[in-house]
């Protein structure tokens, strides 16, 4: 048998050719009805097989989005680029989008902003951890006042306190959080960014 696409189609025995004999050939419309068929199966695998590569590619850009959260429609993303970059994400905060490096593991939050001279506008760094718990964060090593922003589970913004460069004084989050967002110290002030706001995250290839 030979397969495709999603269809199978069997060989024909074709009778042997009598053309020379008769002067007439009696394979000819019989073979257009066997081409006929083929080139039928043909098409309708195709189809199949590109309707299948769309619903994948549509899977995992949900997938690379997860977790999101917040009010369908357009969101605030930097110029026209389709996602953020490897181990970077999107944190949309209402008509303003950090792109922020992605902290996952436990060694990344370790180090975080540590022994960075300059941190530009629009980025930053976000923490990724794997539940909601009180956060404590210190600034040991680290060289540039940061504000801090702490979302729970659902992307919301439930703390922001402020962080002054070298201190080892530990701020802790009010209510538990996945997420900790570090940018400029006076950024979220001044892009009026307040607890409450319903954020959205989109992360990049890992």
């Amino acid at each position: 048998m030979q397969r495709t696409g999603n269809h199978t189609m069997g060989r024909m025995r074709i009778p042997t050719r009598t053309a020379a004999l008769t002067g007439h050939d009696p394979v000819r419309p019989l073979r257009r009805v066997v081409w006929g068929f083929a080139l039928l199966a043909l098409t309708a695998g195709c189809g199949s097989t590109a309707s299948a590569g769309a619903e994948v590619a549509a899977e995992e850009d949900d997938a690379m989005r997860t977790p999101r959260s917040g009010a369908e429609g357009e969101v605030a993303t930097p110029g026209h680029q389709e996602g953020p970059g490897r181990g970077m994400a999107w944190v949309i905060l209402g008509a303003d989008t950090v792109t922020a490096e992605v902290a996952a593991s436990a060694e990344e939050r370790r180090q975080g902003l540590m022994y960075r001279e300059d941190l530009p506008d629009g980025t930053g760094m976000l923490f990724v951890f794997p539940d909601e718990a009180v956060r404590s964060f210190w600034m040991q090593n680290t060289y540039i006042a940061l504000d801090i922003a702490f979302l729970d589970s659902r992307s919301r913004i439930v703390d922001i306190k402020q962080m002054e460069p070298e201190s080892t004084a530990l701020h802790d989050s009010s209510a538990p959080a996945m997420f900790a967002l570090e940018v400029r110290k006076g950024w979220l002030e001044e892009q009026e960014i307040r607890v409450g706001l319903q954020a959205e995250i989109v992360f990049g290839a890992r």
